[in-house]
């Protein structure tokens, strides 16, 4: 499989050509153009108590999209997000990496996606008290509002929880103030994550809360 990704970093999409028996797995609508020649089925997303779990704890959908390529010539596929910016090819070689919801775009049929408890301080920052853990062996493409960057962590690091769209998973998050209490919260930063260990973590440059923040008042 080849794959290409055009148009970063405000309109990405994914170009992929599919050699013969190539499949790909992907999110729901997220098909913008393919060779008729491609067959496509529908599929819960991890069988169905997978995806009922990943509909109501992950916020992930419960059926995605296979295209497989039956013919005998390679034949080309191009994926799109829904939101505009960047997308990011992440290859996994047996490990994994916790992905934040509405990131996952498409992977190969190597790399599988569960749901992992996160815990309050997760819930308290706004991403659920489950998160989304994808691992195996193949190439996971994740999406971002504005540009996907990487930073690798070594001690600690404090990120607005916004910005987050996927990390490793030897890091730990934790919930804090982004100072003290007044400045904190009049300052609008409010709590702040902050990640410990050793490991990568991909962030995107824009925030759909702070989008949605910026024109709720102007509607």
């Amino acid at each position: 499989m080849k794959q290409k990704i055009d148009g970063t970093p405000s309109f990405s999409h994914i170009h992929l050509l599919l050699e013969p028996g190539d499949v790909i797995i992907t999110e729901s609508d997220a098909m913008a153009s393919m060779d008729p020649r491609i067959s496509h089925s529908v599929e819960t997303n991890g069988g169905f108590l997978g995806g009922l779990v990943k509909k109501f704890f992950a916020r992930e959908s419960f059926f995605v999209n296979r295209y497989h390529n039956k013919d005998a010539q390679p034949r080309t596929l191009t994926l799109t997000q829904a939101t505009p910016g960047d997308i990011k090819a992440i290859k996994l070689n047996d490990n994994g990496i916790y992905i934040q919801p509405g990131a996952f775009i498409c992977r190969t049929t190597g790399v599988k996606i569960a749901v992992r408890w996160a815990g309050f301080r997760s819930w308290f920052a706004g991403e659920g008290l489950f998160r989304i853990l994808a691992q195996g062996k193949g190439i996971l493409w994740l999406g971002g509002y504005g540009h996907i960057y990487e930073k690798t962590i070594d001690g600690e690091y404090l990120i607005d929880n916004n910005h987050i769209i996927g990390y490793d998973p030897a890091l730990t998050m934790k919930l804090q103030l982004a100072g003290g209490l007044f400045s904190s919260f009049f300052g609008g930063e409010g709590f702040v994550t902050r990640m410990e260990g050793k490991g990568k973590i991909y962030l995107q440059s824009r925030s759909l809360n702070g989008l949605a923040g910026f024109m709720n008042p102007r509607i």
